[in-house]
């Protein structure tokens, strides 16, 4: 299927912008193949002194060099498996507590021209629909989203001259002014193309959370074989330093991920640490969110099943934990791509956000009752459980959830987060904000069942809160009677 006119004279405009920014990039590429490949190799069979070691700096929430990581990547004992799961789990609690953010992912446009191997909205995929929501669908979706309770959205664009920047930020606005009763959205994440030092700066004008931009494959090969080179995606360092940009832009949070399953994944998890390490070596602060999709099944790409490097769930285990090991501070985000119960499992490794409720078909959330729009959505999600359904289990499980959005609306991010983070402070703000967010979803819209298995939980980390902070106690609990008397979006 060929491009249209208009298309090709956009991507046309857009490859002349970014050959003219990948000129006056003067960066070194951070991702340095032979030396990934000379430390696995160098740290194959490691030993359990040589493990025990690096899990005890991982334990001092130091974070790990890329030596370090590649001791653990490389074990081959179970037992010391186990231990590895043991450290990650500590460390994410030790950093943030036993809270679990949670947010909604919002696919607001799927026309793309770009043609990736793996994705089910790429260019030429006769077998989906393409649509990009009018203001009122959008506002119909946020509508669907806040009803439920949530506070969070990760919006989700295609690469097309439909979604440019103009578009990015229209779109953006209009979900913040969109509120009902209750009901508002408090931060807006984003997932988009690569844009310039100029676009990131509208995009933090009208209020932006986080900037995501996932790299897919930092092996250079595989990235060129499955994003074919006329493509506009087809610049591996124009993606490669992304964030930097948005850095430089003042975008503070940015989001590093990999799409497990297009290379070895060994290879990309220490990819991933090379992009932290990089960040925080310039500006002082590494990712703030981490995410680790597996390749799922999509409508018309046999590519996606066909993989030789599909991860199984054994060694995915093992990417979750490493990373949590490797870059502490940082939060990890789990996806609604993996089945109920295995997710259930990944929580236990480090995950400190998910989404849930989910639907990834534009348009799908008015549609709720289908679980599945096939030809409406880029890949296959594996748990289409309610939020509240969701809820329910992790109140069971002991988790605190969570709606908070403090750090980002109190100035908390980049290098001041961090800050915190990297000393273990962060969940004195996290724990209690937490609570309070989680009293207004219990208040406002939990069924009878899950607000008296909410109760349980808040009155379970108030007891503990009381101990391990004396002095916020008293804060909180007045907070929590305000919350109770009617006032909401109240925050440490």
């Amino acid at each position: 299927m060929l491009l249209r006119p208009e298309e090709k004279a956009w991507r046309e405009e857009r490859q002349a912008l970014i050959r003219r920014c990948e000129e006056s990039e003067k960066r070194p590429d951070f991702i340095d193949e032979e030396k990934i490949r000379a430390v696995l190799r160098e740290k194959a069979n490691p030993g359990r002194t040589e493990v025990e070691e690096v899990l005890a700096k991982a334990g001092e929430l130091r974070g790990l060099t890329l030596e370090e990581a590649a001791v653990i990547v490389n074990i081959r004992d179970p037992e010391l498996w186990e231990a590895v799961f043991a450290a990650a789990l500590w460390i994410k609690q030790r950093v943030y507590g036993n809270r679990i953010v949670l947010f909604a992912p919002l696919y607001i446009s799927s026309p793309c021209v770009n043609s990736c191997l793996y994705c089910g909205f790429r260019h030429g995929n006769t077998a989906v629909t393409r649509r990009t929501l009018s203001d009122e669908e959008l506002e119909r979706e946020v509508r669907v989203l806040t009803a439920q309770g949530h506070k969070r959205l990760l919006v989700v664009y295609g690469e097309h001259p439909a979604s440019d920047i103009h578009f990015m930020c229209r779109t953006i606005t209009r979900i913040y002014e969109t509120r009902d009763g209750r009901g508002e959205i408090r931060r807006v994440n984003v997932n988009a193309p690569p844009l310039t030092v100029e676009e990131y700066r509208r995009l933090k004008e009208v209020g932006i959370g986080t900037f995501q931009v996932f790299q897919e494959t930092y092996h250079r090969e595989t990235y060129r074989r499955v994003h074919p080179p006329h493509t506009l995606k087809g610049s591996y360092r124009w993606r490669l330093f992304a964030l930097h940009r948005a850095q430089e832009a003042g975008i503070d949070d940015v989001a590093i991920g990999v799409l497990f399953g297009l290379y070895d994944w060994r290879f990309e998890v220490l990819g991933l640490i090379c992009h932290a390490l990089d960040l925080e070596k310039e500006f002082g602060v590494g990712p703030h969110t981490i995410s680790f999709p597996r390749l799922e099944p999509a409508l018309g790409t046999p590519f996606a099943t066909r993989s030789p490097y599909r991860v199984s769930d054994a060694d995915f285990k093992k990417v979750v934990a490493v990373l949590r090991c490797a870059v502490p501070y940082t939060g990890m985000i789990l996806t609604c791509r993996e089945r109920p119960d295995f997710r259930r499992e990944l929580l236990r490794l480090g995950v400190s956000q998910t989404d849930a409720g989910s639907r990834i078909a534009v348009g799908g959330y008015s549609e709720l009752e289908r679980e599945h729009i096939p030809d409406r959505e880029q890949f296959r999600l594996n748990d289409t459980r309610s939020l509240e359904e969701f809820i329910f289990e992790l109140c069971s499980d002991g988790y605190l959830p969570s709606f908070c959005t403090s750090c980002y609306r109190a100035a908390r991010t980049g290098c001041g987060f961090m800050e915190l983070a990297k000393k273990g402070l962060i969940k004195n703000f996290c724990i209690p904000n937490a609570v309070l967010t989680f009293k207004e979803y219990l208040l406002d819209y939990a069924a009878p069942r899950t607000r008296a298995a909410g109760e349980r939980v808040i009155a379970e980390y108030m007891a503990r809160y009381r101990e391990e902070q004396p002095g916020g106690a008293g804060r909180l609990k007045a907070l929590l009677r305000r919350v109770e008397a009617g006032e909401r979006d109240l925050r440490f």
